[in-house]
């Protein structure tokens, strides 16, 4: 058949790489039949994967290079001696237009540098930002940065505000997203003065934009907006304390339900509910964080993910790429700053 979606792939990124990216892609065939793959790696590595699965030849195409970003290499390293990397190609595949998106388990750090050295940022656009979901009380919720830009000024915030909008509206369905702002507390007081600048901004300006105001990290959960930004430093520790707390309260429910007999009948009693929990707060669903703002899509997939979490992660690259994020984007931005953008 014919593929109107082309994907890039660093094939050899990731804790358990090839084998989970080629896993991954299986899977993702499956729901994605029009897109095609080109697979960025050691050859000798990916063609026995493949070989046993043939229902795949058909829709992948590999690029040989046997030379990987390994998770402890610098971002400075591999600019200056990772051109020939997995993942130098495929972001550059993006760059010259044989994929329309790349993704990638390996070093974030790294994805991040040669994905904006390569592919360069949107007109209008300082910084880009890594963009996630949250799982909420109302469904999910869009996070940015996430890691990122460790200090960000109010035009920062603002470009974040915008691209995370258009992010939840093309991925969540929503028309029109809430944005908040995270801070210390919802009074105008409150904050340091990007935060108190941004909201400003955002309130001031026409754009087609549901402003919610200031959001506090109770809020995040609650699902009282679709989108909350930050600054990346923030974010990451928001993010960093989420998991955590997620691993403790597993942790706590498998030493209670094995503590004693009757806590053991009371798990069996209790199973079928625990599995929707367990099914709805699933990492791997949510698995596939865009950095944002860059003159073509590059999704970041989690290192230690599994096949699952890695299809889903192709999933967001090929929805982002057939929506026009980036034209969106760009629209949205010609707005604010024809009405007098924000000033840093």
């Amino acid at each position: 058949m014919s593929h109107s979606t082309t994907i890039a792939l660093d094939a050899m990124g990731g804790d358990d790489a090839p084998a989970v990216v080629v896993e991954g892609v299986d899977l993702a065939h499956v729901r994605l039949p029009q897109v095609a793959f080109l697979l960025f790696g050691d050859q000798a590595r990916l063609e026995p994967l493949l070989e046993r699965r043939p229902h795949l030849r058909s829709c992948c195409q590999i690029r040989h290079t046997d030379q990987a970003v390994k998770g402890e290499d610098k971002p400075s390293q591999v600019l200056r001696q990772g051109r020939q990397s997995s993942m130098w190609l495929a972001v550059e595949s993006v760059s010259r237009g044989e994929a329309a998106a790349v993704v990638s388990a390996g070093n974030t750090g790294a994805l991040m540098a040669v994905s904006k050295f390569v592919l360069r940022t949107l007109p209008g656009i300082d910084r880009p930002a890594i963009a996630g979901f949250f799982p909420t009380e109302r469904g999910e919720t869009v996070m940015l940065d996430l890691g990122a830009n460790v200090e960000c000024n109010a035009n920062n915030l603002v470009e974040f505000a915008i691209m995370g909008e258009v992010f939840a509206r093309i991925l969540l369905g929503i028309e029109q997203p809430s944005v908040g702002l995270l801070n210390i507390g919802s009074e105008d007081v409150k904050g340091n003065d990007a935060v108190r600048s941004a909201a400003a901004i955002l309130r001031d300006h026409p754009l087609d934009l549901k402003f919610h105001g200031f959001v506090e990290g109770n809020d995040i959960g609650a699902g009282t907006v679709d989108v909350v930004v930050s600054d990346g430093f923030t974010g990451n520790i928001a993010l960093k304390s989420a998991e955590g707390i997620a691993k403790l309260y597993s942790r706590f429910l498998r030493e209670a339900f094995s503590s004693s007999w009757v806590a053991r009948i009371g798990y069996l009693l209790a199973k079928p509910a625990l599995l929707k929990v367990k099914m709805r707060t699933d990492p791997r669903r949510y698995n596939g964080a865009l950095l944002l703002g860059l003159n073509g899509i590059s999704v970041k997939s989690h290192g230690g993910t599994d096949a699952v979490g890695f299809a889903n992660a192709i999933g967001v690259a090929a929805e982002l790429a057939t929506h026009g994020l980036n034209e969106r984007i760009k629209s949205e931005l010609t707005r604010l700053k024809s009405s007098d953008g924000p000033q840093a």
